[in-house]
């Protein structure tokens, strides 16, 4: 099933995607609420996303699918050619960092680049979501405890990112985690290791690759993050990004007023 967030009419709500249209769960609530009650609510959404109806996708405004997160969770340096572009070597250790509540965006809402920056870069990747609440989860049950996944961008400034031993301030600018444009849940999507992932900026491909390549899978990252901290729904993980990425290309090629940036 896809799942999405959307507003029409002033109203925020959530609803199931169906081809080129989007039935309304009639719920209330945000897409947190669903998951925490989807093993009760699952039944009925079939039902409806079953008898059709609802409004064309073109008229509503998609948001992110999750608006308020209770935890992001971003890897670095998770494909073999993005650490070679970077000219690092490949982690001993998963190397994680958070992205602020405040950088959730729409799919297609604008990207802002703040005032004095000047590294904006782009780094697509596959979000998943947590479904259930999970605490040392090994990598055999990793997969029982994700709700969904959705495509995702990691925006980056780099000066920022680079300023200091700490990832967090230059990954976490307002606007700098779209995300969407829906979520599609984990019994449809399958195996998300086999995967194609890919970004354009105003139309020309940069980022091209599979999650196949993930240096730590998505089972490894959800058993090494539960060692840590309690997951909860809702809570959203970036699996990582592929090499391609603006800072890596010669001349180094960062996002400007006006660029379109295509993730999928």
């Amino acid at each position: 099933m896809k799942l999405a967030t959307y507003t029409a009419q002033g109203q925020t709500r959530t609803g199931i995607v169906v081809g080129d249209q989007i039935i309304d769960t009639g719920l209330g609530g945000t897409m947190i609420d669903l998951i925490r009650n989807w093993d009760a609510l699952k039944p009925q959404l079939e039902a409806k996303a079953a008898a059709g109806g609802g409004m064309p996708l073109a008229s509503v405004t998609l948001c992110a699918p999750v608006q308020r997160p209770g935890k992001i969770f971003a890897i670095g340096l998770n494909y073999a050619d993005h650490i070679a572009e970077s000219k690092m070597g490949t982690p001993e250790r998963q190397v994680w960092f958070t992205k602020a509540q405040t950088s959730v965006n729409g799919p297609h809402d604008p990207i802002l680049i703040a005032r004095n920056t000047m590294a904006n870069d782009y780094e697509v990747e596959l979000v998943a979501v947590i479904g259930k609440r999970a605490k040392h989860i090994s990598v055999a049950d990793a997969a029982s405890v994700i709700f969904g996944y959705c495509v995702g961008n990691d925006v980056t400034e780099r000066m920022w990112q680079h300023a200091g031993p700490q990832w967090a301030l230059g990954k976490s600018f307002d606007t700098h985690a779209p995300m969407g444009p829906w979520l599609t849940t984990a019994d449809e999507l399958g195996d998300p290791h086999r995967l194609g992932i890919r970004c354009f900026v105003n139309g020309e491909k940069r980022q091209d690759s599979n999650t196949s390549h993930l240096v730590f899978n998505i089972w490894q990252q959800i058993e090494h993050l539960s060692a840590a901290m309690t997951l909860e729904p809702g809570d959203v993980i970036f699996t990582g990004t592929p090499g391609g990425v603006g800072a890596a290309m010669d001349p180094r090629q960062f996002l400007k007023a006006g660029d379109v940036v295509r993730r999928d």
